[in-house]
């Protein structure tokens, strides 16, 4: 498995998210999260062809964590930046997507496929603050939604990636 894993990210397939665990006294999950640079790819893999596949498939949630995580580091580096990104994940089922690291400061980010936002959303980024301390910016949640705002202090964004809706 693990000389696949090293040919698809060789050939930029692949690539690895790692972990944040600087400083956090919790038990963490230290293996690193596997992403697809082509979420179409995955899809075609998946047998799914049609944007309403996409909508309905319980995969739905992975896929779009995928295309978001993977657009982000794509606008990055076409921009000529080395975007330092990491994930959070505890023995407890504490989680945050993404965490972009730029000069010193953490923002994590929660990325959520529903059309509907529900204040679940923000419960994984305020138990990370509370873990990770002052280095940690409130954060934001994109979703596929339409309404922009905040909650708590947590920007709310939207993320709409589909002409439609489920």
């Amino acid at each position: 498995m693990r000389n696949w894993l090293s040919v698809l990210k060789a050939s930029y397939i692949v690539f690895e998210l790692p972990p944040f665990f600087e400083n956090i006294r919790k038990r963490v999950i230290k293996s690193p999260k596997i992403y697809f640079t082509d979420t179409g790819l995955v899809a075609f893999l998946l047998g799914i062809h049609t944007e309403q596949q996409a909508l309905r498939d319980p995969l739905r949630g992975s896929l779009y964590e995928n295309l978001v995580i993977t657009e982000i580091v794509k606008g990055a580096l076409n921009r000529g930046i080395r975007p330092e990104i990491y994930f959070f994940r505890d023995s407890h089922g504490n989680e945050v997507d993404l965490l972009i690291r730029e000069k010193g400061t953490l923002f994590p980010v929660e990325i959520k496929s529903a059309a509907t936002f529900s204040t679940d959303f923000v419960k994984g980024l305020e138990k990370f603050r509370t873990l990770a301390g002052d280095r940690v910016a409130a954060g934001a949640v994109l979703y596929n939604g339409e309404q922009e705002f905040a909650v708590r202090g947590v920007r709310i964004f939207t993320a709409i990636l589909t002409s439609g809706r489920p």
